[in-house]
């Protein structure tokens, strides 16, 4: 975990201090259900207003009783018309909320508060966390990496204006090849389909040797 957080350089990401103040923040906290990195999220729409989306989004994980923490950047506490001091305050009504400074960066952060929380926890943020996979010391640590990202990390794939928001549902089952007897299941994609590494994809191809 300290080579996904730092890197080999704390600094580049945060400072002593203030990873510090968030690892007694998230001490001080019963488990999340979900991390949410708020400022990611509230740019993925970028004609809506980004206090708005990420009022939206926490809206409507609230409805299900779910326990949230919204990291952010000191800047979003600034009011402005991106970023509206009402919207933002309703936020921090319905969830646990971390700022952080301007120049630190959000996915260290986090990792660390979703695991922290334990394995029922997800987190939501458009990110690869590539950069991180990458920090890990060898091609197993990453495999596993990334199969417990695709495992926790929930997509918004929908929001139009005055709807719900749709979040990809996170299949409990691994989408490797698999095989049964004299039966091969393999995952695939449609030709010049397009999608995130931890979106999996959802159709099979499968194969049975004729006896």
């Amino acid at each position: 975990m300290r080579d996904v957080i730092d890197g080999g350089d704390q600094y580049k990401k945060t400072t002593p201090q203030e990873l510090k103040r968030f690892q007694n923040f998230v001490k001080c906290c019963p488990p999340f259900d979900i991390v949410i990195d708020g400022l990611n999220v509230a740019k993925m729409f970028p004609k809506a207003r980004e206090s708005q989306v990420l009022l939206d989004v926490v809206s409507q994980l609230a409805k299900q009783n779910l326990r949230m923490l919204v990291l952010g950047r000191k800047h979003m506490l600034t009011p402005c018309f991106r970023w509206r001091k009402d919207e933002i305050q309703k936020v921090q009504k319905q969830a646990s909320c971390f700022f952080a400074d301007n120049i630190s960066e959000d996915d260290p952060f986090l990792l660390y508060a979703t695991l922290h929380s334990g394995n029922h926890c997800k987190f939501i943020t458009q990110d690869l966390l590539r950069d991180h996979k990458a920090c890990l010391p060898d091609a197993k640590a990453q495999r596993l990496f990334f199969k417990w990202q695709q495992g926790h990390q929930l997509a918004i794939i929908n929001k139009l204006p005055g709807s719900k928001i749709t979040f990809q549902h996170i299949l409990n089952y691994d989408t490797v090849v698999q095989t049964t007897g004299d039966s091969w299941h393999i995952p695939c994609d449609e030709d010049l389909v397009e999608r995130y590494s931890y979106e999996v994809p959802t159709r099979w191809l499968c194969l049975h040797r004729e006896t």
